[in-house]
């Protein structure tokens, strides 16, 4: 591809630090635009290399243009005039190139962007500049060489360039504006994901959620039990699992009534969540007036030691229970503990044996109530 800009001697300001920064400045347009049209391997990191080059030269040239019509001590209203244009084209190139993703055909855009700038800003205010300059040296005072300039340009030519440069500011206010819109449209984009995953989490955690204890629910217990089973049989890892029920609970809710039984089972709920501490654990509500939890990588004597806290636990709430059969008188649970590494169940050799470890503990349960209640019973551990 040929290069975008051809340097001629049209482009000549004969001063000669600006006339070298502006064919360096040549170089890096082409530069940049030859990788435009025709992209590399790696291409995002050579164009963002050659971008920050040339953001980073011409700033330098602007800055060194500045200085010298400072030392020269050219017109106010010139010198205005030029630092507000290369403010805006810095300005511009970066917009451009924030949002040149947006683009429908980001190179032509770019590539003509910058030529096209940097032909109007030479062909105008840089040789404009250079003239006063010239006549400034010549002995002219700073007004007298920006009046002169004023008044000897030729009338076609000034309106041309004018026009040129009403049309490049009109076009640049739009660019930046679109920008501004694309911009605001993308963050309103990636606020509405955002509250949509918000939204979606929270979902989620509804539908694993019991609605009336805080804790998991028994889908997601059994989801979570064939997870752990799978991972702990794996591994040949032990898994716990403590099912716990509240001691003669109808006959509370017969006594107090539904209301306060449900918040007996809340309270209930928190003392026996309160002992397990371990993010990987898991206590949910089996159903009714039931709870389980699951202990991961915990052999027979852990699981028994967490289930003798939960019975404790509930004990010290010290809830009146006007219709137990436990002495003391108050809200107590029995629990029942069974681990071990999950086996594959008969008849699903991918099975992990969360089936089994459910009866298990179940079957510890029940031998609990049958010993008195208010206490805590291993599968297997001697009646």
């Amino acid at each position: 591809m040929e290069a975008s800009f051809v340097w001629d001697d049209n482009f000549v300001t004969h001063l000669p630090a600006v006339d070298e920064q502006h064919q360096a400045l040549v170089e890096l347009f082409n530069e940049l635009s030859r990788a435009l049209f025709n992209p590399p391997e790696d291409s995002d990191a050579l164009l963002a290399d050659i971008y920050g080059r040339l953001l980073a030269y011409t700033e330098y040239h602007f800055r060194d243009e500045e200085e010298m019509m400072a030392e020269v001590g050219l017109d106010e209203r010139h010198v205005e005039l030029h630092r507000h244009l290369h403010h805006q084209f810095v300005d511009q190139i970066r917009v451009l190139w924030t949002q040149r993703h947006n683009m429908s055909d980001p190179s032509t855009t770019l590539a003509g962007f910058l030529t096209s700038w940097l032909g109007l800003h030479i062909l105008g205010i840089d040789q404009s500049m250079a003239r006063q300059v010239a006549s400034v040296r010549e002995g002219m005072t700073a007004q007298e060489a920006f009046e002169r300039e004023r008044e000897t340009r030729d009338n076609g030519t000034q309106a041309l360039l004018k026009m040129i440069g009403k049309l490049y500011s009109v076009l640049t206010s739009q660019n930046a504006q679109l920008a501004l819109v694309n911009q605001e449209l993308e963050e309103r984009v990636a606020q509405r994901t955002r509250e949509l995953q918000e939204a979606n989490a929270r979902l989620r955690a509804f539908s694993r959620t019991d609605a009336l204890l805080g804790i998991a629910n028994r889908a997601y217990f059994e989801e979570r039990l064939e997870q752990a089973c799978a991972l702990a049989r794996r591994g040949q890892r032990p898994l716990a699992l403590i099912m716990i029920d509240v001691d003669y609970f109808k006959r509370y809710n017969d006594h107090y009534g539904h209301v306060q039984g449900d918040a007996c089972l809340q309270a209930v709920a928190r003392a026996v969540a309160g002992c397990v501490r371990r993010g990987t654990d898991l206590v949910a509500r089996y159903g009714g007036e039931e709870l389980v939890a699951i202990l991961h990588d915990t052999d027979e004597g852990g699981a028994l030691q967490v289930a003798r806290r939960m019975v404790q636990a509930v004990r010290d709430l010290a809830l009146p229970h006007a219709g137990t059969l436990v002495p003391g008188g108050q809200v107590s649970v029995s629990a029942g503990v069974c681990a071990g590494v999950p086996q594959a169940e008969e008849g699903r050799p991918g099975g992990a044996g969360a089936a089994a470890l459910v009866a298990c503990a179940d079957t510890a349960l029940y031998r609990a109530k049958e010993q008195g209640r208010d206490r805590c019973l291993a599968y297997g551990q001697p009646a």
